[in-house]
C-alpha cells in the first residue's frame, strides 16, 4: 500500500518587498478558525451532516479517534486510536457510492463492497452491490447511526468484530462519518455580516458601516421597527433600511 508524504512550499520573499497579503492571511486564518470551532475536522477530515455528503472517500470513526478498519481477510474491525489531529489512515478510508436517495454502498481499499452476512457480521468480500451491500444513514437530534441491510445498526462487539445485530441505535451504535472531500461554503458563509442577526441588528450594523460618527454618537431611526421584517421577507429590506437611515443627518450616504 503507497505511502503519502506532504511537501510545504513557501513562497519566495525579496528583501525590502512588503507582503500586502498579511493582513488577508490573518483575515484567512481566524475564518478557519472559526470554522473549525463550528464543524468537527480532525487533519482535513470533516464530520458530514447530511446524507448529500456522503460521497467519495470516507471513514467511519467509533469513539474518539478510532475508525472502522479493513483486514485482508475480508473482516473489519477497529483500529488502534489516533492521536489529536491525525486523520484515517488507508486501510480505514472507504469509497461511498450513492445508490438510491437513502442509502449507500463502501467499497474498502482492497476493492470489495462492505455487506452483512447471515449472522450480522460486517464483511467486505462481495464485487458487486446487491441488497445486502446497502447501508442507510440514519440522523437524529445531531448524531448519527448506520442501518445494514438486515435492518440492525452496525457496533463493535467484544471480539472487536464489526457488527449488525442491534434493531435500535443506542450509544455504542453512534459513529460518525467524517470526509476528506472539499467543502462547500455554507450559505451562512455567504452572507454579510451587516446582515446577520435580527432587524433590529441589522440596522444597527448597516447604521455602524455608513454613519460619519461626527460626534460619536450612534443615530438609529427610533420609529416603528414591526414592519423591517415584512420587508425582509418581501425583499425590500435593505431600500427601507436606506429609507429610515435617510431621515437621519448623520448619514453621509443618504443625505
Amino acid at each position: 500500500m503507497s505511502e503519502y508524504s506532504l511537501v510545504k512550499t513557501t513562497k519566495l520573499v525579496l528583501k525590502g518587498h512588503k507582503d500586502i497579503s498579511k493582513k488577508k492571511k490573518h483575515k484567512d486564518k481566524k475564518r478557519k478558525r472559526e470554522d473549525a470551532e463550528t464543524v468537527d475536522i480532525v487533519g482535513g477530515w470533516w464530520v458530514v451532516s447530511s446524507f448529500g455528503e456522503i460521497t467519495g472517500t470516507i471513514a467511519i470513526e467509533m469513539g474518539r479517534g478510532t475508525y472502522i478498519s479493513a483486514l485482508d481477510n475480508g473482516l473489519f474491525t477497529l483500529g488502534v486510536p489516533h492521536p489529536d489531529g491525525d486523520g484515517p489512515h488507508p486501510p480505514e478510508q472507504l469509497t461511498a457510492i450513492k445508490v438510491s436517495e437513502s442509502r449507500i454502498a463502501l467499497k474498502s481499499g482492497y476493492g470489495k463492497y462492505l455487506g452483512i452476512n447471515s449472522e450480522g457480521l460486517v464483511i467486505g468480500r462481495s464485487d458487486a452491490i446487491g441488497s445486502r451491500e446497502q447501508w442507510e444513514p440514519v440522523f437524529q437530534d445531531g448524531k448519527m447511526a448506520l442501518l445494514a441491510a438486515n435492518s440492525c445498526f452496525i457496533s463493535c462487539n467484544e471480539e472487536g468484530d464489526i457488527v449488525a445485530k442491534s434493531k435500535t441505535a443506542k450509544e455504542g451504535e453512534m459513529i460518525k462519518i467524517r470526509s476528506c472531500a472539499e467543502r462547500e461554503p455554507s450559505m451562512k458563509d455567504n452572507i454579510p455580516k451587516e446582515d446577520k442577526g435580527d432587524v433590529k441588528q441589522c440596522e444597527v450594523n448597516y447604521v455602524k458601516k455608513f454613519q460619519s460618527f461626527q460626534d460619536r454618537r450612534l443615530r438609529v431611526n427610533e420609529e416603528d421597527k414591526s414592519f423591517l421584517k415584512r420587508a425582509r421577507k418581501d425583499g425590500n429590506f435593505h431600500e427601507v433600511l436606506l429609507d429610515r437611515r435617510s431621515k437621519m443627518k448623520a448619514d453621509r450616504y443618504c443625505k
